[in-house]
């Protein structure tokens, strides 16, 4: 598998002017790649050949006093930006066609100038690693690198970012091969929230940190500093990197984080299940900021590439079970409750539940129930396995998972007859019971 690693640079001022005007030449190149592969298919709808573009926009382009400048930089920050654009159209015409899970892919745009995170990569060809640390780049030097740890293996690129905050950094791509922890016997199930980020099945809260609303002074102070700055001037640019680092500073705790709380539940339990996040949803209410800042995507993208790394299984189940309405002892499903009820006594067994503790138990059966009847498992329960599913980077499912209307398969048995139902959306996007 295919680990990125980054790190810190410390380019020298000359160093930075170089990686400027990089920066410059290979996003003209993509552009002016963008602009004739869509003037051709607006004539005759055809496609101009990699090899036929990487000649007119690099190798016949330099010829011209226009473009003379491309031959101060490196040849293969040019070629990648041409390679970036084939990928950005090869994955619009895979998200079109339904071969890319995911949300819609539109086509690519033109970049602009005034963006203030740029990037160029380097294949094997255009950087080597130094004896002394340094990381050398074609027609750029060498460049101190703060090595925070060791390369697992050479890298096959090197991708250098400037993001919004004027920092530099140098990310590897690097192959290694999976670190499977030892197998343990605990299973869990995560009910994700606000006032408290998780409840654990096993009786564990971990609570929200917050990170915006905590450090949100200084974010604030500093946009209105740059409101009063006068547009276009210095003092304005100033202004907006101020804006631009505090904001950094608390996506880099939120991200760290992430990643240990995501590392303690990987290596604690052999399986994770929690609820598919509606995130985009949530952020267009008035709840927005602080779904935000729960990080519940990048919280699930970190927990399943983990897992994937170190031989856990994560499983997703539908957003739309009604975990918050299920008795997780008698599977009766008491209806809709108000987000102030915490604490609610079932009326089919009388059972006090804590609301999120009992949405955890729910979600914990039902992804169970989901991974025993994966591809490769048995149908029915009480039936031997006769071969283990073998489990991918998303879970077990190769595409999304149905989602059916009856109890769980692995739940408990149901009593009094009683079943959970779990809600489906219809094709026009209404929800029946």
């Amino acid at each position: 598998m295919h680990l990125r690693y980054s790190f810190r640079i410390e380019p020298t001022p000359g160093q930075r002017i170089a990686l400027a005007r990089t920066f410059g030449c290979a996003r003209v190149v993509f552009n002016d790649a963008l602009a004739v592969r869509k003037a051709a298919y607006a004539a005759d709808k055809s496609r101009i050949p990699a090899g036929e573009l990487a000649r007119r926009m690099i190798t016949e382009a330099k010829k011209t006093p226009e473009r003379a400048w491309l031959a101060d930089v490196s040849v293969d920050a040019l070629q990648s930006s041409l390679r970036d654009l084939d990928t950005a159209y090869a994955n619009f015409f895979a998200s079109v066609s339904g071969k890319r899970r995911g949300r819609r892919v539109g086509l690519p745009v033109f970049k602009k100038k005034s963006d203030h995170r740029q990037s160029v990569r380097s294949s094997k060809n255009g950087f080597r690693l130094r004896d002394n640390g340094r990381l050398n780049l074609a027609k750029i030097g060498d460049l101190r690198v703060r090595w925070s740890r060791p390369l697992p293996s050479a890298p096959s690129s090197v991708t250098v970012i400037k993001d919004a905050a004027g920092r530099y950094f140098a990310s590897f791509v690097v192959e290694v091969e999976p670190a499977e922890l030892p197998p343990v016997e605990s299973e869990v199930g995560i009910d994700l929230g606000l006032t408290t980020y998780a409840v654990l099945s096993d009786g564990t809260t971990i609570d929200n940190p917050r990170f915006l609303r905590r450090a949100e002074r200084k974010p604030r102070k500093a946009q209105q500093t740059l409101s009063r700055k006068a547009k276009g001037s210095r003092n304005r640019a100033k202004a907006r990197i101020k804006v631009a680092r505090a904001h950094a500073r608390v996506a880099d705790a939120r991200r760290d984080w992430c990643h240990q709380q995501a590392s303690r539940l990987i290596r604690d339990n052999q399986a994770v299940y929690l609820e598919d996040p509606a995130v985009s949803g949530l952020a267009r209410t008035r709840l927005a900021k602080s779904v935000h800042d729960a990080a519940r995507g990048t919280f699930r993208r970190i927990l399943e590439d983990k897992a994937a790394r170190y031989g856990r299984h994560v499983g997703v189940v539908s957003r739309w079970l009604p975990s918050s309405q299920t008795c997780h002892v008698c599977w009766v499903v008491d209806g809709k409750k108000p987000l102030h009820v915490r604490e609610w006594t079932c009326g089919a067994c009388g059972t006090l539940h804590d609301r999120d503790l009992n949405a955890s138990h729910v979600v914990l059966a039902a992804g169970r129930a989901e991974r025993l009847n994966a591809p490769g498992g048995p149908v029915r329960p009480g039936v031997a396995i006769p071969h283990q599913a073998r489990p991918d980077e998303r879970g077990t499912h190769p595409e999304p998972p149905p989602v059916t209307t009856g109890r769980p398969t692995g739940a408990p048995a149901l009593q009094g007859g009683e079943d959970v139902k779990t809600r489906t959306r219809c094709s026009r996007g209404r929800s029946r019971r």
